[in-house]
């Protein structure tokens, strides 16, 4: 019992060091993505024109009654929204806390596992409190991991399998939105996988929990079809016209992604004066992440447990979709930003897993190669996720400084000029009407006594 108690206790722990860094490197106020919801949604959240559009399930229905909440009982506080997304990580940890006590992984690997997990390389995930379905996405991500893992290994729970053919349309349809293109694909591949392994009675149950993915990500897709693009990218060609302009810029914009996951990108950008050492980081995780594959099969893990598997095969495609959906912005070093380090580590740790099961849970201990690649994995991720953590507590003072000088900007924002508003609120800065957008948004606030403009307003920080 005690044992289980630890296993909780390091998620919420976890949980309350991201309560104490958002509340050290943030305040209220709003800026960059929060320009564009003010100015779509507020004041009236009970707008059903608001609500029932074509596209509602590219909108992330959770967010509407989020939103509903942050303006009755808060007074629409950004703060609100980053305290969701923090708590939705601790939940994350305790799903994964779950599975660690079930499959009697050690608690040394488990805190191993939760110091990614926290880790602030998703620092502007984190502070930036407009995408915290996000983090509620990954944890109906893991949830449905965990209760498939159960499902496959024996070791079911009641409702187990009807709960398998009702959360692909839950948590696509209701919680992650734009989110669930890798989810959906990698249990569709998985289910595939499971069914042509299973033999006997229940090996069906495995294609229709596919078909429930298949058919949720259709309809999401059938929605987003009604959806309008709106990005302010620089490329108009084809994919396979810049890839045989520039192929290496993709081999390197795909490598350099892997690196974010040893050490957060804006840490390494001032270390690396090269791009030979986020080549080689980036590398060094590839190949863990292969051999992490390849151990799967050796030692037949997947017999026992898919969760590892599951985690790793969702990390890679996640740096594929970075790469296809994100190269026409053409930097190099976009994949390495901090707000994707919440899909990338999902193969680190499904990797960690791969390590700890081979390592504690077979009578035969492995060979020294195993242990040492396992020793490696340990340490890089170990040092490189404390170090970048340690950089963003250094930085949290400055960055509160940055969002108290929003806040200012806010309260004066009838005094300043577009382009005044433009350079301090981060809004899509390469657009012309970026200044009146930010200037309408913070009229709305104004006139509804929203976040800094509030009764208390004056006293917010």
């Amino acid at each position: 019992m005690k044992r289980k108690y630890l296993y909780y206790l390091l998620p919420l722990l976890g949980t309350i060091f991201g309560l104490w860094y958002i509340f050290s490197a943030t305040c209220d106020g709003i800026y960059s993505d929060y320009i564009r919801l003010v100015n779509s949604y507020l004041p009236d959240v009970w707008n059903p024109s608001k609500f029932f559009v074509p596209d509602i399930l590219t909108r992330i229905p959770v967010n509407y009654l989020g939103r509903i909440i942050n303006i009755y009982l808060f007074g629409y506080n950004t703060m609100f929204d980053r305290v969701l997304g923090v708590l939705a990580l601790g939940l994350s940890g305790g799903v994964i806390g779950a599975y660690c006590l079930r499959k009697k992984i050690p608690f040394l690997w488990y805190s191993i596992l939760l110091v990614v997990l926290f880790s602030l390389n998703k620092w502007e995930m984190l502070t930036n409190g407009s995408g915290w379905t996000h983090f509620l996405s990954f944890v109906c991500f893991y949830y449905h991991y965990e209760i498939l893992d159960r499902v496959w290994s024996g070791e079911e729970k009641p409702y187990d399998k009807l709960r398998l053919v009702i959360l692909p349309f839950a948590t696509t349809l209701l919680v992650a939105g734009p989110y669930c293109a890798i989810y959906s694909v990698t249990v569709i591949l998985v289910c595939g996988f499971l069914f042509l392994l299973k033999k006997g009675r229940g090996k069906g149950n495995y294609c229709l929990y596919g078909i429930s993915a298949l058919v949720s990500l259709g309809l999401y897709l059938w929605s987003n079809s009604y959806a309008i693009e709106d990005h302010a990218a620089p490329v108009t060609g084809s994919l396979f016209d810049q890839l045989k302009e520039t192929p290496g810029f993709f081999v390197r914009f795909f490598v350099k992604s892997f690196s974010s996951m040893v050490i957060g990108g804006e840490s390494a950008e001032k270390i690396f004066q090269t791009n030979l050492p986020f080549m080689i980081l980036g590398f060094l995780v590839i190949l863990l992440y292969l051999i992490a594959i390849w151990y799967n099969f050796k030692f037949r893990l997947y017999e026992k447990t898919i969760f590892p598997l599951i985690l790793i095969v969702s990390g890679g495609l996640n740096h594929i979709l970075i790469l296809m959906s994100r190269w026409i912005f053409l930097l190099e070093n976009y994949g390495i930003s901090s707000r994707y380090a919440l899909q990338f580590q999902t193969g680190i740790l499904g990797i960690l897993l791969t390590f700890a099961l081979i390592l504690h849970g077979r009578r035969r201990k492995p060979n020294t190669l195993v242990r040492f690649t396992a020793a490696v994995a340990c340490v890089v991720f170990l040092v490189g996720n404390s170090y970048t953590t340690y950089n963003e507590i250094k930085k949290a003072p400055h960055r509160l400084d940055k969002y108290q000088e929003r806040v200012e900007l806010a309260r004066n924002f009838e005094n300043l000029s577009d382009d005044e508003l433009k350079a301090g609120f981060e809004y899509r800065p390469t657009r012309e009407d970026s200044g009146a957008k930010v200037r309408s948004a913070l009229t709305i606030l104004k006139e509804n006594g929203y976040s800094v403009f509030g009764s208390n307003g004056k006293e917010k920080n």
